[in-house]
């Protein structure tokens, strides 16, 4: 035995002592509420239940659990309501989307349509302009014929039909009184 062994000796005695008497504590204060548990068992006569309450008491948990079930079953009742709504909800969200999106696409249409309207027309007006153009060209050709033929006829004119005028004889070097008309 060592000289440490020898100082712990009276301290583990100590806590031995200790703890008996803790234990002889606890065992009175067992043997206290065991008799104080006999007496209120033996004092109380209604602590042991009779048949009759007895049989009050399972008619009253009969009438709970009847009433228990038809709380579960206006429960189930509810939540199957609550399903479909759920199901109905979910359906209309759903259609909302979709009339949402088309909704969408219809007013981007409907702001493309002066554009597009504007594409087509321009589309449409492409042969509508080229005729224009040909039958100005046609128009311009035809009246610079119609001037040249014109000039022709006119030309052709002259020269086939010449007025006969009269010939004058050229009087010599006094010039012709020229007639007046007097006092008018």
């Amino acid at each position: 035995m060592t000289n440490a062994d020898v100082l712990r000796i009276p301290e583990l005695q100590a806590e031995v002592a200790r703890l008996r008497e803790e234990l002889q504590i606890r065992d009175q204060l067992v043997q206290q509420l065991s008799q104080e548990l006999f007496r209120l068992v033996k004092g109380n006569a209604n602590f042991m239940p009779s048949p009759e309450a007895s049989e009050r008491h399972l008619a009253e948990v009969r009438a709970l659990r009847e009433q228990l079930q038809g709380v579960e079953q206006q429960v189930q009742f509810y939540q199957q309501q609550i399903s479909a709504r759920d199901t109905e909800i979910y359906q209309l969200r759903q259609s909302v989307q979709e009339l949402t999106d088309r909704s969408r696409m219809l007013e981007q249409v409907v702001q493309e349509l002066p554009r597009i309207y504007r594409e087509k027309f321009a589309e449409r007006m492409v042969p509508v302009k080229e005729k224009i153009a040909r039958i100005q060209r046609e128009n311009r050709q035809l009246h610079a014929e119609l001037q040249s033929v014109s000039y022709r006829l006119a030309v052709r004119t002259r020269r086939t039909t010449q007025i006969d005028l009269p010939t004058f004889p050229r009087m010599a070097a006094a010039p012709a009184p020229v007639p007046t008309f007097g006092s008018v």
